[in-house]
């Protein structure tokens, strides 16, 4: 079994709006900062430039449940798989990410990841509520 953090932020939006916008990739560089600084659509795929260097998203298909999966194909090809969630929850929603710890990765780089993901939340928060 892998090692998982559910890391979570309130957003004051409703989960349609939420779920609609954060599944753009052309969005990923307004919140994600520890994803990608730069997002282009080439040949059918949508390639970002992160901190790693040049990876791939893919996001499953759209779907009523607010299920924002996706997967990043980091430059050595491997894949990471991040289950990304928005919860309904009143008027508002509660957004879900869950941090996996990937293998060879020690406690500070995990304790580092969660941290790079929290903000990226809360970037998330600022923007909507600001809409």
């Amino acid at each position: 079994m892998t090692e998982s953090r559910h890391l979570t932020v309130s957003i004051a939006r409703p989960a349609a709006e939420v779920y609609a916008w954060s599944r753009d990739p052309a969005h990923l560089p307004q919140w994600a900062a520890g994803l990608a600084t730069g997002v282009r659509l080439e040949r059918g795929e949508w390639v970002a430039d992160s901190p790693l260097g040049r990876v791939l998203v893919r996001f499953v298909p759209v779907n009523e449940y607010g299920v924002l999966d996706h997967d990043v194909v980091l430059p050595d090809g491997t894949t990471v798989t991040n289950p990304l969630r928005v919860l309904p929850d009143g008027a508002g929603c509660e957004v879900v990410f869950t941090l996996r710890r990937r293998p060879g990765v020690d406690d500070a780089a995990f304790e580092a990841d969660a941290a790079a993901v929290t903000a990226d939340l809360g970037t998330l928060q600022r923007v909507l509520e600001a809409r």
